[in-house]
């Protein structure tokens, strides 16, 4: 029995909230994977040449990225000879064993955020329209109800409506804010919030920053000048920088991420709208190419709808039912 096979059967035997989360928010995504896996079975007796070019399609086409995707298939196919493996069925146990393995390749895998000072700081980035706002309301949410002390900073300055976007959320979910004027500098929102966190004693100082990206000059200018406050005032860095990522937009995504990867130390993904994509396989480009984990996964709109990347979670709701007859 495959090493994930394993996991899975014992995963199914406990269900959890966390999994219901993960296996209803990745329902469009097995759908297409699961789908089209079931008929490569149909349409092959055995694991051939031109049904190991049809799988490096599937892959693709679930936006696990082309590089990640020849990978995961030339190990499932080493593994396939060496075992002389030929029923499609075990084929694709080895292939969900190689998914696996490739996200667990590097030792990136911790999705925790670490409470290692008295004053934890994140700092949110992301263009416009990926859900950034929500995500940070979200966070606020979760950490709120572990007993956090948890200030918000609301440090996208040029959008318009962004600030009372975030005392909209901040006042719902029952978090503390500070904000500055529309265009006013960014970073001196950060240092007012810094202040009000050292002073007034805060676990957690959550940072909203600019959503758009005019040149990437400007973004690592004003990235770099957050920084060096943060430092400043803490005598280090912030502990996180998450980068939230629409998981709709695929290899779009990536880019983007590339775009900020050259302005600031990004440590982190949060993954939005993976409810609303059928290509759930960019996870496994994200970690391939960024060399970064995502953090956070969000399924929906609700408060409570983000939950820590949990890949064995992730693989069973992307896998289940494969192999059930």
């Amino acid at each position: 029995m495959g090493l994930f096979k394993k996991i899975k059967e014992a995963l199914a035997k406990r269900k959890t909230t966390q999994q219901e989360k993960y296996v209803s928010g990745l329902d469009k995504s097995r759908k297409n994977f699961v789908d089209k896996l079931a008929r490569l079975k149909g349409k092959y007796k055995t694991g051939n040449d031109e049904y190991f070019d049809e799988l490096l399609q599937i892959l693709i086409e679930s936006d696990v990225g082309v590089a990640t995707a020849m990978s995961i298939v030339e190990a499932t196919q080493a593994e396939v000879a060496v075992s002389k493996v030929k029923e499609i069925e075990q084929i694709n146990e080895i292939l969900v064993d190689k998914m696996f393995v490739s996200y667990t390749s590097d030792d990136i895998l911790s999705s925790e955020i670490e409470f290692k000072h008295d004053l934890t700081v994140l700092l949110i980035v992301g263009v416009n329209g990926v859900g950034k706002t929500t995500s940070i309301a979200k966070l606020c949410n979760r950490y709120k109800k572990e007993h956090k002390k948890v200030l918000l900073a609301a440090a996208d300055t040029f959008r318009a409506g962004a600030i009372d976007q975030l005392k909209i959320w901040a006042e719902r979910v029952g978090v503390d804010i500070v904000t500055g004027k529309e265009n006013s500098d960014p970073s001196s929102v950060i240092y007012d919030a810094l202040k009000k966190a050292k002073n007034e004693k805060y676990d957690l100082l959550i940072c909203d920053t600019a959503g758009r990206v005019q040149t990437k000059q400007n973004l690592m200018d004003e990235l770099a000048k957050m920084n060096r406050i943060i430092y400043k005032e803490l005598q280090r860095q912030a502990d996180e920088v998450l980068l939230v990522i629409d998981a709709t937009t695929g290899q779009n995504g990536v880019l983007q991420a590339k775009a900020f990867f050259e302005a600031t130390s990004v440590s982190g993904i949060i993954l939005t709208k993976m409810d609303s994509t059928s290509k759930g396989g960019i996870i496994l480009a994200i970690k391939d190419e960024l060399k970064i984990p995502v953090k956070f996964i969000c399924f929906g709109e609700k408060l409570d709808d983000i939950e820590e990347f949990d890949l064995e979670q992730y693989l069973y709701g992307l896998t289940k039912g494969l192999g059930d007859e």
